[in-house]
């Protein structure tokens, strides 16, 4: 950790924060993260990847951490996402890169090797797979209590946050995100509601990784974070082809929550993400949760290293 570096660089008229961590002259991994996470979240895969002797890049999003936050966050898209990430490549002279997508990240992952394929030489993502871009449809079948309803509904989440500090805000989600069941409210509930003051931190995740992130989101707040991914959802892309043909891997938790939400643990297991993804890989981790990358970082650090070592 101490050997990570942290600079600014301007992009799309923003300073965005990135974390580093190896030689300039190495193969590149640009690291993606999720909600509720930050380029904190990378930490034991930057550290493990850059002592296999690769340069790790992890930046914080437009309006997440330390990067600065958009003009208007209420219109910010995945698109602007992508924006951003080309023109981080461009300015620190990158041409190509092996990209790590946790949550969220995989759909930017996903978007950069459709749109920018000359750029991306392989693509692992941890905790959600490709899947087709536009609508989420199979969320409409999910109870209105289902989070990502709550989320996308304007001034719900923003209300129900403001209640607690960030740091206790970071507590709840990521205790609620490290089980197995789907985090749904009931109707006079709000979702930061579903955990009990009393309960633990999972064992992985220490009182200092809670404090870092805990700063983190108290600089930038949530209204990017809210914004996208859950108010994007439903962005539509001018993608004609929609097939990855870049070496991939998916890493997924035996007991990520996301496996519940209707179809996608038969979509995984039966193969058919890999009607989208042709060259894919798919592993599963027996105890891993929706964190699997701060849970398992011994695992999951093996996983990559191999697949940086196949495909570089």
């Amino acid at each position: 950790m101490d050997k990570i570096e942290h600079k600014f660089v301007e992009v799309n008229e923003l300073k965005l924060h990135i974390a580093e961590i190896g030689n300039g002259s190495k193969p590149v991994v640009l690291f993606l993260h999720g909600f509720p996470e930050i380029w904190y979240s990378w930490r034991h895969q930057m550290v493990a990847v850059a002592n296999a002797g690769f340069r790790a890049i992890a930046p914080d999003y437009r309006g997440y951490g330390l990067s600065d936050p958009p003009p208007e966050p209420g219109k910010t898209t995945f698109s602007d996402f992508v924006n951003d990430l080309v023109a981080l490549l461009d300015a620190l002279g990158i041409s190509k890169v092996t990209l790590v997508a946790k949550d969220f990240g995989a759909r930017l992952a996903q978007l950069l090797v459709l749109l920018h394929p000359e750029r991306v030489i392989g693509v692992v993502t941890l905790g959600t797979p490709f899947v087709p871009l536009g609508p989420r449809k199979f969320l409409e079948t999910l109870p209105e209590g289902f989070y990502v309803s709550r989320w996308q509904e304007p001034g719900r989440a923003e209300a129900d946050f403001a209640r607690l500090d960030a740091k206790t805000v970071l507590r709840n989600i990521y205790i609620l995100f490290s089980r197995s069941d789907i985090p749904i409210a009931l109707p006079d509930q709000e979702i930061l509601d579903l955990v009990d003051s009393s309960t633990p931190l999972p064992l992985w995740f220490s009182d200092e990784d809670l404090s870092a992130y805990g700063a983190l989101y108290e600089k930038s707040g949530f209204r990017t974070a809210l914004k996208v991914p859950y108010r994007s959802l439903n962005e539509e892309f001018n993608i004609s082809n929609h097939i990855v043909k870049a070496p991939a891997l998916l890493i997924m938790g035996e007991k990520d929550y996301t496996l519940k939400f209707p179809g996608i643990e038969d979509y995984i297991r039966s193969g058919h993400v890999k009607h989208l993804a042709t060259n894919l890989e798919i592993v599963f981790l027996l105890e891993g949760s929706h964190f699997v990358q701060e849970q398992l970082p011994d695992q999951v650090n093996e996983l990559i290293l191999k697949f940086l070592k196949s495909h570089s």
